[in-house]
């Protein structure tokens, strides 16, 4: 089953040059769902197409403060204070960001590092070892219901965002409210402040160079 969306953002939308044509395919089968990103454009213009859906695997009911996630990155690009990355690039070794191994998401925010100080928890973009190979670069596991998410994509970048904002004013199926830390996004994109760091990977979208990306989420059940 697949749903194809396309939207046209005239020239200077939201400042941006050039007019650019975008389309996305989602595809749900019984246990994956794909997103298939294209865009191009008639002028030089800058591009990073994401995804911010949450996801909390206990099915509701609970906070993520138990999850364990996963992210197969040695490096990170640290933030100021106001949550714009520096242009630094530093390794996640001996950090709350070393989440090479699974790590429970509750150790990981109660942590006393300046990083999840300045973002009240995690919103931070991770540089992905292997994007594009066919291999995960993130897991989520909750080990109450027992689910598991795997997420592959060809981004070179995962920004995980940990719900520091989430306050309960959002309420959701069934009259769920949305409360602190009641869900985790895994968004794959390119790096955040890419326009004005030039060593980071670029998101200049040129005529006549399509843009294409593909992030893979999958789901199966662990014990």
């Amino acid at each position: 089953m697949s749903l194809h969306l396309r939207r046209t953002s005239p020239e200077g939308e939201e400042g941006y040059p050039g007019t650019v044509q975008v389309e996305v395919t989602y595809t749900l089968s019984v246990a994956e769902l794909r997103l298939q990103y294209r865009a191009q454009t008639d002028r030089p213009t800058v591009l990073n197409l994401t995804n911010h859906t949450y996801w909390n695997l206990a099915g509701g009911g609970r906070d993520v403060l138990d999850h364990r996630l996963q992210v197969q990155a040695s490096r990170f690009t640290p933030t100021g204070p106001t949550l714009i990355p520096t242009g630094e690039v530093q390794p996640v070794a001996g950090t709350p960001f070393d989440l090479r191994q699974p790590q429970r998401l509750g150790d990981v925010l109660a942590h006393p590092h300046e990083q999840l100080t300045f973002a009240g928890g995690l919103d931070h973009n991770f540089v992905l070892d292997q994007p594009g190979t066919g291999q995960a670069v993130a897991t989520l596991h909750d080990p109450h219901s027992g689910r598991r998410l795997e997420v592959q994509t060809t981004q070179p970048g995962l920004q995980v965002y940990s719900g520091n904002f989430l306050d309960g004013t959002i309420t959701g199926r069934g009259g769920q409210r949305y409360g602190h830390r009641w869900a985790v996004c895994l968004e794959t994109q390119h790096f955040p402040n890419s326009p004005n760091q030039p060593h980071f990977p670029s998101t200049r979208l040129n005529p006549g160079e399509p843009f294409a990306s593909q992030t893979i989420y999958r789901f199966s059940v662990q014990d």
